[in-house]
């Protein structure tokens, strides 16, 4: 008896023990994809998470989940973080917040998957200016416009990596340049969600064992991207980015319908 009240203060009443098993070990999988990608765990979890979690409660969570995430690798790369170009993106991320925390009507979700789709794959594969690092007007709008969808969609982790696979840096840079911004935009995040209402105490438990699984996750996955070249990241990076930008459209397409 006493291990069953211990399991209810760990899962949240809409959750089954197997469920919350699952998304703890799922964080430490996505989490060891992004650090070894630099992008999509994100995107997977919040995929998956979506078929568990009560929708009111997907974004907030996964939110704070991914902001635990993106931390513990920012912290473990920190040396190589760019800091004039994620400090642009905090200042937009904070007018972002501060947008978000005042919208009532929420977009339409297809216009935003079809918008962000599109944008991803003109990023990636549209024609590359002589000078293919944005500008800080474009880095603040940036940090602001997707901080601002992340409210609606969740991960945008596909958007920031576009924005980044048209910098000069390299692989340890991209990535944690990446988590440094993500740490920023989620933590944003969860602000918002608070001040508009929502509860995290109930799901709080459940929060900390997946950012937890997710530093083991993180830990592995940087020590495979240490054995992967430059050229075959970028690569991956770029592929990665595509295929999830793909799905985007996909998806907004069959909601057309």
């Amino acid at each position: 008896m006493p291990n069953l009240d211990w399991m209810s203060l760990l899962i949240p009443e809409t959750l089954a023990p197997l469920e919350a098993v699952f998304l703890i070990l799922l964080s430490a999988f996505t989490s060891l994809v992004t650090a070894t990608l630099g992008i999509g765990g994100g995107v997977l979890l919040i995929a998956v998470m979506a078929q568990i979690l009560p929708v009111a409660a997907l974004i907030p969570v996964h939110g704070l989940v991914q902001f635990g995430s993106n931390a513990n690798r920012a912290l473990l790369t920190h040396k190589h973080i760019d800091r004039p170009w994620v400090k642009l993106f905090f200042i937009g991320s904070l007018i972002g917040a501060v947008i978000a925390s005042f919208v009532v009507v929420q977009l339409p979700l297809v216009a935003i998957q079809l918008s962000v789709g599109l944008f991803i794959l003109w990023m990636v594969w549209g024609p590359k200016p002589k000078n293919s690092e944005l500008s800080p007007k474009r880095i603040v709008f940036a940090g602001g416009l997707t901080t601002l969808l992340s409210m609606f969609v969740g991960a945008t982790g596909p958007l920031v990596g576009g924005l980044l696979y048209r910098s000069n840096g390299e692989k340890m840079t991209k990535v944690s340049t990446m988590a440094a911004a993500l740490t920023v935009q989620h933590v944003l995040k969860a602000v918002v969600f608070t001040f508009v209402g929502f509860t995290f105490t109930q799901w709080l438990p459940l929060i900390l064992a997946m950012i937890a699984a997710g530093a083991i996750g993180t830990w592995i996955g940087l020590h495979v991207l240490h054995r992967v070249s430059s050229e075959l990241f970028n690569r991956l990076f770029g592929l990665v980015i595509t295929l999830l930008a793909l799905r985007l459209i996909y998806q907004g397409v069959l909601d057309l319908f």
